[in-house]
């Protein structure tokens, strides 16, 4: 499983390409995100990922959830999104 790691200053298009590159490679992509800003582009990204993904023809769902993550030698609560195909 790859994960992708997003922050306030990702570009959604760039994120969602990543993501649609690893759900094309067979794999769900993870994408984790702390901060209300990260979190914004992670949601961002997975919706412009759903419309790359529907011009081939894929269906993606996105499944949400909270994790911990450590930042920085800290642990942080955020928000970590699955993107797989239906």
């Amino acid at each position: 499983m790859d994960i992708i790691k997003v922050s306030s200053r990702s570009v959604p298009k760039s994120v969602a390409g990543a993501i649609s590159a690893v759900i094309r490679g067979g794999s769900p992509a993870v994408v984790e995100a702390v901060g209300a800003g990260a979190v914004n582009q992670a949601v961002k990204a997975a919706a412009v990922a759903r419309t790359f993904l529907a011009e081939d023809g894929i269906e993606a769902i996105c499944i949400p959830e909270f994790g911990e993550f450590e930042v920085a030698g800290e642990v942080k609560t955020g928000m970590k999104f699955t993107v797989d195909k239906r």
